[in-house]
């Protein structure tokens, strides 16, 4: 949890609170899925990203899934970005996406999601999907900002999503009515995205029921 803690210290605003804006539900998807956020992404170059799980619930399996992730263009098709994941010496590849359409972590981060609240809180994994999807063509409020990357402050945009605040089922799904999606992304960070936050607090004691914080770390040499 400390370590948690500490990144999302890390990337606080700098200024008082953050401008907000209203957008529709097409500016919100335009946001989150940005064309293009790869072009400029060299071949012996790659993003790392570092995710960091709390699951009260689940410990092992939020162990199982914080690491490094690093993406990467593909040597045998430059169309293709793969993408792996590491924990010290191991690693496993996690697939390989369209470069064109943007980066796929914006994906990997709601896919993540939606399996770590199924296997918590139970439920249809179909389900929770659809529900996070609709919430992604919904109107939205844009947080406007600054932060620190690597000791230089950007310029930062925010959408958070609350995508079972009312859903019927929401009493029955062990905390995670109370889901809360944050994505910062910024012009200024290479492939778009800065973090990705999903949180579940416990109303009653201010521990997280579940969390899991994606940060970008760089753009790095190719290993």
């Amino acid at each position: 949890m400390r370590m948690i803690l500490a990144l999302l210290t890390s990337m606080a605003l700098l200024t008082g609170p953050a401008l907000a804006a209203t957008v529709d539900g097409q500016q919100t998807y335009d946001l989150l899925f940005k064309n293009g956020t790869l072009d400029d992404l060299e071949h012996d170059k790659q993003l790392v990203y570092t995710r960091d799980v709390i699951n009260a619930a689940k410990t092992e399996s939020a162990a199982h899934n914080s690491g490094k992730i690093a993406l990467g263009i593909s040597n045998e098709d430059e169309t293709l970005a793969n993408l792996m994941f590491r924990q010290g010496e191991r690693y496993r590849k996690m697939g390989s996406f369209p470069a064109n359409v943007g980066n796929p972590m914006i994906m990997v981060f709601y896919e993540s999601v939606v399996r770590d609240m199924a296997e918590t809180a139970g439920g249809s994994p179909f389900y929770i999907r659809n529900r996070v999807k609709e919430t992604l063509v919904e109107p939205s409020n844009v947080e406007v900002g600054e932060a620190m990357l690597n000791g230089h402050a950007v310029q930062t945009k925010t959408i958070r999503l609350r995508p079972f605040e009312n859903d019927p089922n929401r009493d029955r799904m062990k905390g995670f009515g109370d889901l809360v999606l944050s994505v910062t992304m910024s012009e200024d960070v290479p492939g778009w995205y800065l973090s990705f936050e999903a949180e579940v607090i416990d109303s009653a004691t201010g521990e997280p029921i579940y969390m899991s914080v994606t940060t970008f770390d760089g753009k790095k040499d190719r290993e």
